[in-house]
């Protein structure tokens, strides 16, 4: 009889295993972030080296483009000039401040008519993404009133205090770049990072989105096509 029972235990003991291990990694799996595929990199023709985060369905460089070529060589303007700026007929970039020391970490700030291009200047095999594109990848993290943080580089190494509600739990790796003003003048670098669309709003703007050192939230917006403001890529 005795022999009997503990015959019986075994199996229930290794069951009961089973069933623990089981759950566990259903748990692990749920609670599972993406975090950034270093050993996949991108090059775009200058020769900066990117790398790339899948989030969702969607495969994103994790830094700020950097190119000062379209895709087939030729030269985006560098326009300095405030006044040149205001009123510009072609594609453009600019560094913050006129200074290439931000463009390490920061990258470059461009006009809406360098990203509307049909050179285009992002890698090959890449794009600028559409306002729908950035529209899935907020609603993939939660929705516009959380999705920033789970967005922004966490800490103050880059972004001002308070940086509110910054995990970077999604691995997409967001830097305040700030902006260049359609008049000219430089702003935000440390606190905002605004990221351009490719799509316009149908009145001669286009769509663009924010995230603020201020709240954990990323906001959309419209802007003059002359803005300067930061392009993060995604995979065609």
């Amino acid at each position: 009889m005795r022999k009997h029972s503990k015959d019986l235990i075994y199996p229930i003991i290794i069951l009961g295993l089973v069933f623990i291990s089981t759950i566990s990694c259903k748990k692990d799996k749920k609670n599972d972030t993406p975090s950034p595929t270093l050993s996949t990199t991108v090059t775009d023709y200058d020769g900066n080296v990117y790398h790339t985060i899948t989030i969702g369905t969607q495969v994103w460089l994790v830094e700020n483009l950097k190119v000062t070529h379209y895709r087939n060589g030729d030269t985006i303007s560098n326009i300095i000039d405030d006044n040149a700026w205001s009123y510009p007929s072609i594609g453009a970039y600019s560094n913050y401040n006129h200074d290439s020391n931000n463009v390490n970490i920061y990258g470059r700030l461009y006009n809406w008519l360098a990203i509307n291009d049909s050179r285009g200047i992002a890698p090959a095999g890449w794009h600028v993404p559409s306002d729908a594109e950035w529209s899935d990848l907020v609603n993939y993290l939660g929705g516009l009133y959380v999705a920033g943080g789970k967005m922004k580089e966490s800490g103050t190494a880059h972004w001002s205090s308070p940086n509110t509600g910054a995990t970077n739990s999604s691995g997409f790796s967001g830097l305040p770049g700030g902006s260049r003003a359609p008049n000219g003048p430089y702003g935000g670098i440390g606190e905002n990072g605004i990221y351009w669309s490719s799509t316009d709003d149908g009145i001669g703007n286009a769509w663009y989105r924010y995230l603020s050192h201020l709240n954990e939230k990323i906001d959309k917006y419209s802007g003059g096509v002359e803005a300067g403001y930061s392009v993060r890529c995604i995979k065609d």
